[in-house]
């Protein structure tokens, strides 16, 4: 188990901290995602667990051993790194070995070690290639054959797959997650890339600003957002999200007409997520979405339908000036187009709702 104890980070000249006073727990075997925007903290918090930065405040504690004072090397942490970091120089199977040669591990056992590694990633056929010799995704797994191969007790991933290209990055993505799941170490997987973070995290914890957000599992960060921020962050496309007025139990803005929980004050912000959006008139108890089709973007088993709402009180760029979007998207199934004025119905079970002054999403929504 890793812990977290108010682990901090200021850097000199800096007035707000890269990490704010963070907790957080990692159970044993566990693959935890920090997900968030440039510069939200999650790579600083990783060098901080790897020992590479020194923390202003707080500590880290692996299996009960607090590990201040402690370098790097004596960790028991392997980190995977977005460049590679790889011994042009050296062969595959030397890359691989290096960290055992550092250990001083007899050159019977390092090679007995390295082939069942390079067999386990898939690397088996090519150990004596040079790095300038493989793709970049035979690179990463000779990055990942060699952290694997030191058998710690952490591994930490600082966004491997970002170099790869899409196609790629989807094929190790899954690969790289089943290998886990077989080695059952405990991780920490560190990345901007939300399909990452949705499909590879057993936990996903969200960082903004240096501050955690959330921490849940992949469908609660989904479903039932902290706040609007991890409600506009997760999510391709992005949550719709409206300020709306409170009146009579229904809930009002340009293009909206929604039923609205008890409790709420005169004003809230309402959240929804473009795939529960259907065409068609409401019935009872349902919402009323309407707007004019601005954009339609159709890929095969979907289509997503960017939708301005009629009597829009902002100009898309006064909107986005507001740090709200302009437009609100549908997805629809297959090659849908609708044109001109459209109207959409909504559940209310898949309203979320938020406090129009905290951002915090309400209870029991």
């Amino acid at each position: 188990m890793i812990v977290l104890r108010g682990l901090e980070k200021r850097f000199p000249g800096s007035q707000a901290p890269a990490l704010a006073p963070l907790d957080l727990e990692v159970a044993e075997g566990e693959l935890l995602v920090l997900v968030g925007p440039s510069g939200c903290g999650k790579s600083t918090a990783l060098r901080l667990i790897a020992g590479l930065e020194e923390p202003s405040a707080g500590r880290v504690e692996l299996q009960g051993r607090d590990l201040s004072g402690i370098s790097p090397e004596r960790r028991d942490v392997a980190m995977v790194f977005q460049g590679y970091a790889l011994y042009p120089h050296k062969t595959v199977a030397q890359n691989i070995a290096f960290p055992l040669e550092m250990r001083r591990v007899p050159a019977a056992e390092r090679a007995d070690k390295v082939r069942r590694t390079a067999r386990l990633v898939g690397l088996e056929d090519k150990l004596d290639r040079l790095p300038g010799g493989l793709s970049g995704g035979e690179r990463q797994r000779v990055a990942m054959a060699r952290a694997v191969v030191r058998e710690p007790r952490v591994f930490l991933f600082d966004e491997p797959l970002s170099n790869l290209d899409a196609k790629l990055r989807t094929e190790l993505r899954v690969e790289l997650s089943s290998l886990l799941r077989r080695l059952g170490t405990t991780a920490i997987y560190v990345t901007h890339d939300q399909a990452e973070a949705m499909t590879m995290g057993d936990r996903v914890a969200v960082l903004d600003g240096g501050r955690l957000q959330q921490v849940a599992s992949p469908r609660e960060v989904y479903e039932r957002p902290a706040n609007l921020f991890v409600a506009g962050f997760v999510g391709t496309p992005a949550m719709n999200l409206w300020p709306v007025t409170i009146e009579g139990g229904r809930a009002h803005a340009p293009g909206l007409d929604l039923p609205a929980p008890e409790g709420l004050g005169e004003r809230a912000t309402v959240g929804f997520r473009p795939e529960h959006l259907h065409l068609g008139e409401p019935s009872d108890g349902e919402g009323d979405v309407r707007g004019e089709v601005r954009a339609v973007e159709s890929f095969g088993a979907e289509t997503l339908v960017h939708l301005a709402p009629p009597e829009a009180e902002a100009t898309p760029h006064e909107a986005s000036a507001a740090g709200r979007a302009a437009l609100m998207r549908a997805r629809l199934p297959g090659f849908a187009a609708p044109t001109g004025p459209t109207r959409f119905r909504i559940g209310r079970e898949h309203l979320l709702w938020f406090d129009a002054e905290s951002g915090a999403r309400l209870e029991g929504t």
